[in-house]
């Protein structure tokens, strides 16, 4: 992925919106989503990390499902993640052991939905 942080961020934020996106940035306003978006703030290199796995992720279900679909995913229990939502999982866990799994339940999801 070649986009910079302001391109993945308006890319989820299109996709999920801005209160999932703050979720899985762990901030709890919308204004910091914004500010990543145009460039006027900066996450942490751990959060970049979180919303590029995100971006990716998010990426391979829409090409085949519409956004509420995708956003459902996200924050719909997962029976292929222990019945835990994705989002809580990238939110919360460490993005080397969550990251491949969440990145797996979606391909399956598409696989098999």
């Amino acid at each position: 992925m070649r986009l910079d942080t302001g391109g993945i961020v308006t890319g989820l934020r299109e996709l999920l919106g801005a209160q999932l996106v703050a979720y899985l940035g762990r901030v709890s306003n919308t204004r910091s989503v914004r500010e990543w978006a145009d460039g006027s703030r900066v996450p942490g290199a751990d959060v970049v990390q979180r919303l590029r796995t995100s971006f990716y992720v998010a990426g391979i279900l829409s090409e085949r499902e519409r956004a509420t679909i995708v956003q459902a995913w996200f924050q719909g229990m997962n029976p292929e993640l222990g019945d835990k939502s994705p989002a809580a999982l990238l939110r919360g866990e460490p993005l080397v052991v969550v990251g491949p799994i969440v990145v797996a339940a979606a391909r399956s999801f598409i696989a098999h939905g």
